[in-house]
Parts: C-alpha cells; structure tokens; sequence
C-alpha cells in the first residue's frame, strides 16, 4: 500500500497541474540553475501555464497540494504578478546548507516573462521596500512572510528571507550552486525534456525508495543496498493517458537487481491481497533493473486515471 500510496502521491499535484496535457518541455533557464544551492536534495519543475488551462487541475489544486507547498502558492497569487500570462514554468527546490544539518530549506522559481518595472512600481505603490543584498533587491510578498527578488527579466525567485539569501548567494558566486552538482546535473539530463520532471540525491533517493516500499523496506536486503542509492529520477508524459517513468541510479547490475526483486515481491503480494482498485492500478506498474538502474513505469488511461481519483484508494492517500 505504501508502494502505490507513494508512486500516486510523489507526482500527484503536478499530474493535476499537469493535466491539460501541455507537450512543452519544463526546461530550467542557466540563470535558473545558478540560483540553486550546491546541495539540493530534491528538485522538481512544471509547465504551470497547464494548471491555469485545465479546469479540473484548478478546482482541485487546493484540496490536493501538499501542505509544505501550499505557501509558495499563496505566495505567488498574492504577489502582484498576473499568472495567467506571467508565469511559464515553476521550480521547487528542497535543499541543504552547511549550518542547517538535514533540514531541509525550499526555495520556488518561477520562469515567464516578468515586467518588471510595472511589478516594482506596485510594490512601491502599496508601500514594499526593497532591501538591497549586494545588487539584488528583494521586495516582500504582501500577508505572506515570504520575499521575491528578481534575477532578471525571466527569472524570480521566492520563498523565506533565508531561503532567498542563500539562493542568491549561489546565483551571485558566494556559495556553490547546483551547476557544481555534477550526479543532480547528470540526473537532469535524461527528464529535463519532459513537461515535468524531478531529480533527487542520495539522501532524497533513499527516504523515497524506504517509503515506497513501506513494510518491505524493513528486510535485510533493503538496507544491503540502501547505501548504493545514488539518485533518482522521473518523468511524466500526457500525451496519451498518463504515464510515469522512475528510475533510481545505483551504479551496480547486482544491486539494482535486488532491489528490483525487492520491489516485485512486494508487488505481488499487494496483488493477492489488496482491494481491487490497487489491484488495478498495481498491474499498470512494471518494475525492472536496467544496467544499474531500477526502472519504475506506471502508464494508463486518462479514463482509468480518472476512475482512480475517485477510488478510496486515493482518499486513502490524501489522507
């Protein structure tokens, strides 16, 4: 259940902002990528001009999207930009500092075409200064406790004060940025074609695969290969229902092989014993190992999609 729960829940939000089945890749911009810390442990980008086109991605954004994402979003609809025309793609980026340990700061980019004197004139209008860090200003985001600062043109960032400071440390030189990262660089290359996508490190990729493979991922073989976990990645296609692929990079035939195996067992014991839905949705899903990788696909009908949404199975997983 903890297998499905999470192939269903890792993407969901963005299936839904996803699903007017935009075909546009959600490529990062150079600028966009400077502006990641050197240690991001989770990097996910959308097409976000999809969600404003789909109806049914609107009316239940609320109700679906995570709690830790729920204030970039509120964020950016209060911030004075006109989304409908502005924003094009939108990033979130989980990363690491060296001072903060494994907690984790998340910073949102956003892609578009930004007019920025009219935005800044708003600013001034109700009142917003910028506070100036090295040439950057950062202006707040009105009844939010977040700021937004503008790279340029095409490219701003937002989210925490904290959060924004060090991301325009990595933008402006003073610290390491993603580009630095040469396994998330890599991951990138294989997705970043896809209108959405998402790449995490070792750390990101171990939490992930425990939790997919809930109960299974307490056996001695999990924790065998748990530390040969070196990154994942996945991208999602809508062009005909909708499809996942998911692979996780552990450098070793033998081990990703045993964590295929893992993964299948668990598949069919689910398969046995499970309700009918996820018996459904689980005969969707291939799990294979491929030259060091475990491969992880999930295709199906928008139809079938849709008749999952309504399952308990997927109240169970908003749950």
């Amino acid at each position: 259940m903890n297998m499905l729960k999470m192939l269903v829940r890792i993407p969901m939000f963005a299936i839904l902002l996803m699903a007017a089945a935009s075909v546009e890749a959600a490529q990062l911009s150079t600028d966009a990528r400077t502006a990641i810390p050197h240690d991001v442990q989770q990097l996910i980008v959308i097409d976000y001009k999809a969600m404003q086109n789909s109806t049914a991605a609107t009316n239940l954004r609320d109700r679906l999207m995570p709690a830790e994402l729920k204030p970039f979003d509120e964020a950016l609809r209060k911030s004075g930009l006109n989304e409908h025309h502005d924003v094009e793609q939108l990033a979130f980026a989980l990363f690491r500092t060296k001072d903060s340990g494994d907690t984790l700061t998340t910073v949102g980019i956003a892609q578009g075409q930004f007019p920025i004197q009219e935005i800044t004139a708003s600013f001034r209008k109700r009142g917003f200064k910028a506070t100036m860090v090295r040439s950057n200003r950062i202006y707040p985001m009105p009844k939010t406790g977040m700021v937004v600062s503008f790279i340029d043109a095409s490219t701003m960032i937002f989210g925490t004060p904290d959060a924004v400071r060090k991301s325009l440390e990595a933008r402006d030189g003073q610290a390491a940025s993603m580009l630095t990262n040469p396994t998330m660089m890599e991951a990138m290359k294989s997705v970043d074609t896809e209108p959405l996508w998402s790449v995490l490190d070792d750390k990101g990729t171990q939490f992930m695969v425990h939790q997919l493979l809930g109960n299974a991922g307490s056996v001695t073989d999990f924790e065998t290969v748990k530390k040969h976990l070196q990154s994942c990645r996945y991208g999602m296609d809508f062009q005909h229902g909708v499809r996942l692929k998911l692979s996780v990079e552990t450098g070793d035939n033998f081990i990703a092989a045993t964590l295929s195996s893992i993964f299948n067992a668990a598949i069919t014991v689910r398969k046995m014993t499970g309700p009918e839905v996820e018996k459904q949705a689980l005969a969707a899903t291939s799990v294979h190992s491929n030259l060091g990788n475990l491969e992880i696909q999930f295709a199906t009908s928008e139809d079938e999609f849709a008749s999952l949404l309504k399952s308990p199975l997927f109240q169970s997983v908003l749950a």
